[in-house]
């Protein structure tokens, strides 16, 4: 069975009212499909750096990502992630205040996760940095997910 890493925006989108915006709220309907038609394909795993920014906020809502997160197992840390999050901060040059974006690809990367599955696609889910993974992974050895959104994760229906 695939994996998945299971990144903050899934259960923000999943746990927020529905948006104004029309495309956020499609983007939102799609991560409920998502979730309640796709997900047990998958193995989910999630990281301590979802659950933090997951838990950040306000309560209410908080507590509402924080449901769908709940039995989704923890990756542990490995020793290498400082050096992999500081090479891709580098090598997508990231502002200070996108940082733990780093840690999520690092963690599917060490941890071999089939798929990153994320809405945030200025930092992590867009081709040229799917591009600049691939070449940086393929130097070093190193495992490449797939970095993408529900939508792009959806099994295609004949």
């Amino acid at each position: 069975m695939e994996t998945v890493y299971i990144e903050t925006t899934i259960p923000s989108y999943l746990a927020a009212h529905a948006s104004s915006h029309p495309s956020i709220a499609a983007d939102q309907k799609t991560t409920h499909e998502w979730w309640k038609n796709e997900r047990s394909r998958f193995r989910l795993y999630t990281s301590v750096f979802t659950l933090d920014e997951a838990g950040r906020g306000d309560t209410e809502a908080a507590a509402r990502r924080m449901k769908f997160l709940h039995g989704i197992p923890e990756l542990d840390i490995p020793p290498e992630l400082p050096l992999i999050e500081g090479d891709i901060i580098k090598l997508f040059r990231l502002p200070p205040r996108a940082t733990t974006d780093a840690s999520h690809l690092a963690l599917a990367v060490l941890h071999r996760m089939d798929y990153l599955l994320t809405w945030n696609c200025a930092h992590l889910a867009n081709a040229s940095h799917q591009k600049e993974l691939m070449e940086y992974c393929t130097y070093h050895s190193l495992h490449v997910p797939i970095v993408c959104t529900p939508e792009a994760l959806t099994q295609q229906q004949p």
